[in-house]
């Protein structure tokens, strides 16, 4: 880890396929949520760079901000089916934050190694000098990484 990024990283039971459906599906970043800002999001699926889906968020469950409830729109900035996908977070406030979040997915023997990872080192000096990062916690990174598990195990249990 560097001082602009946190990385943790959990073997889940399930093929790379089943995981990044999760990941590519606007309701399933709600359903993986540890912090609980993401209420809920509008969109379709995604499936190449630049595509984009509504998050409506609440910061009040982190009480550090009070911003209420707002919208931001995460634009995927990397995207290699079933191995990769990142994205950024676009809303109101100027300048935009440049806070990247995203997966690695690597099969493994009986399952799939997931990294979660949350890069700030391209963010506005603005906000690097404000000391707003990191936003999210190595903690709330892993317990993603949980919820993640525990949500990919469900659908999988539906199949």
């Amino acid at each position: 880890m560097d001082a602009q990024r946190l990385e943790v990283s959990r073997t889940i039971p399930a093929p790379p396929e089943d995981v990044f459906a999760v990941l590519c599906d606007p309701s399933g970043h709600v359903a993986i949520d540890s912090s609980g800002m993401l209420m809920s999001a509008s969109g379709d699926p995604v499936g190449a760079v630049g595509d984009s889906f509504v998050v409506h968020m609440d910061r009040e469950s982190l009480n550090d901000y009070p911003l209420g409830e707002y919208d931001v729109t995460v634009v995927i900035t990397d995207f290699v089916p079933g191995r990769q996908i990142a994205w950024t977070v676009l809303g109101a406030i100027e300048p935009p934050l440049r806070h990247v979040y995203g997966y690695l997915l690597d099969p493994t023997d009986g399952g799939t190694l997931v990294t979660s990872y949350y890069d700030w080192s391209d963010a506005d000096q603005v906000w690097l000098d404000a000391g707003i990062f990191p936003i999210l916690s190595e903690g709330a990174l892993r317990a993603t990484l949980g919820i993640l598990a525990r949500t990919v195990a469900r659908g999988r249990a539906s199949d």
